[in-house]
């Protein structure tokens, strides 16, 4: 089933990482992806290494957490969950103490809740009816009332998750004597917010979608003797398909609920009046490159960008170089338009991830350089164009330049493939308070002179859209415009927003 070549092995060392262990990591100047979900339903299949590997695929959509609860065929539950990356968390015999033929996964980067192992997913809740493991990619914007209308009816609320609200929120509605679909509607009904749901229960798996579609969500098949009871898998994204040898069918729409169980697969609309409204950032950043969207990789929707980014911001130089990885595909496009060299300038360090050993202050100084490694045999007596995906707080972009500089560059001019981010994101991305977004309070100009550049461009918004060569009101872009298309309450506003802070 898994192409050899394209499977990382699993670990066979059964220690746990230490909860209690820091977490702090040399970490990017970068939003950070709240979460990647994964469930599969695979009588005759170890549900549980399927899992393992699709939450491999998806390990830089969290890398604080990961855990993964299945299914026996008598509908017991085996749960395993750490702190930690996913290879971290998981060996060959703690894998193997994980028997069924259903599994959710769940991989981690909190956006609500504290970073903390309680926190991890699934969240497993027990009903009447067996438990219910649920993994969540999203974020509501009313955990705190929907919290306390749980609270009220004795709810044991036990972390600090909007993840968790919504799972006892459908176990609510089983104890009233309501079959799991209907459960996960009523619960859903309660949600304000974005969310993709992974839910697994004693007789198959479910998939949701919130009505904007703000995070993603997409259905596979795994081929079986029977080509009419093939498995079905559910994924944040294609790439966690490809590792276990899926085949993508579509994307779970907007709104939409898919009922996995031995009988096949259902799927209905549940919310009154869906409209299409994906994160653009996941189109820009988030996802992988290899994963598809639209019918096509990101890879080439972000080439494209780089594309109307040399159209718009052309400027005399001899090289384009990339901030990697996430930088690469807009500055191939930049150089394919601008008709200049692309080179590697800039050597990424892919083994760092989060360490536990805290740098010394010298360490920090140099700070860059655990990640990128600037060639100066390339950068000597060069006039630079460096191509990077975004600038949130400008802090690694300095330090960027200043290596690039320091390795020799006689020019650097900094081109990047998103409009300015100005505006917080409460639907699952861990963003920055406004006042620490440097394009929220500081012009381009102003931008360009601190971070180093000689010159410095954003694509503009319309740029942006025009690349996606659809409707653009089927995107969210609200950290670039503010305009959120789901209500935000006020007190949620203040806690990020600068004019609306006490």
């Amino acid at each position: 089933m898994f192409p050899a070549a394209s499977v990382p092995s699993i670990p066979t060392g059964n220690d746990p990482v230490d909860p209690h262990l820091s977490t702090e990591s040399w970490s990017e100047d970068k939003p950070e992806e709240a979460c990647g979900v994964f469930g599969v339903f695979a009588p005759g299949l170890e549900a549980a290494k399927l899992a393992y590997f699709g939450l491999y695929a998806l390990q830089h959509r969290g890398q604080e957490s990961a855990g993964i609860t299945t299914y026996t065929p008598e509908g017991k539950t085996h749960t395993y969950k750490n702190m930690g990356l996913v290879s971290q968390v998981f060996s060959e015999p703690i894998l193997n103490d994980l028997p069924g033929h259903i599994a959710v996964g769940h991989t981690r980067y909190s956006t609500t809740g504290s970073s903390r192992v309680a926190n991890a997913q699934p969240v497993v809740v027990e009903t009447p009816k067996g438990s219910i493991a649920l993994a969540h990619n999203g974020n509501l914007v009313n955990t705190v009332e929907f919290r306390k209308t749980l609270l009220a009816k004795n709810c044991p609320l036990e972390t600090t998750t909007d993840s968790e609200v919504i799972a006892y929120a459908i176990g609510e509605a089983v104890k009233a004597g309501k079959d799991w679909y209907s459960s996960v509607i009523e619960a859903c009904q309660q949600c304000e917010g974005a969310f993709s749901l992974v839910i697994g229960t004693p007789t198959g798996i479910l998939g949701v979608r919130d009505p904007q579609g703000i995070r993603p969500l997409v259905l596979g098949t795994i081929d079986t003797d029977n080509p009419d009871k093939p498995h079905y898998v559910l994924a944040s994204e294609t790439c966690a398909l490809d590792i276990i040898g899926a085949t993508h069918v579509r994307e779970i729409e907007p709104g939409e609920i898919v009922h996995i169980t031995a009988d096949g697969i259902t799927s209905d609309t549940w919310a009154p009046k869906p409209e299409r409204k994906l994160c653009i950032f996941e189109m820009i950043y988030f996802a992988r490159p290899d994963s598809h969207m639209k019918g096509e990789s990101l890879y080439s929707y972000r080439l494209r960008l780089g594309h109307h980014l040399g159209k718009e911001s052309p400027i005399d130089a001899d090289m384009v170089i990339a901030v990697p990885d996430s930088g690469v595909p807009a500055a191939i496009g930049y150089s394919q338009t601008s008709g200049i060299p692309y080179a590697e300038g800039l050597i990424k360090n892919r083994y760092v991830g989060r360490t536990f050993i805290q740098p010394t202050q010298a360490m920090r100084e140099i700070g860059i350089r655990m990640k990128l490694n600037p060639l100066r045999d390339v950068l000597e007596g060069k006039r630079i164009i460096i191509v990077d995906d975004s600038i949130v707080r400008g802090t690694t972009s300095y330090k960027i330049v200043r290596a690039l500089r320091e390795a020799g560059a006689t020019e650097v001019h900094m081109r990047v493939s998103s409009p300015p981010v100005t505006h917080p994101c409460f639907y699952g991305i861990d963003t920055d308070d406004q006042d620490q977004l440097i394009a929220a309070t500081t012009s381009t100009s102003d931008i360009a002179q601190k971070i180093g550049v000689d010159s410095l461009h954003y694509l503009s918004w319309e740029g942006m859209l025009a690349a996606t060569g659809r409707n653009p009101e089927n995107y969210c872009s609200a950290c670039f415009t503010g305009d959120y298309p789901i209500s935000i309450p006020e007190p949620l506003k203040r806690t990020k927003l600068m004019l609306e802070k006490a």
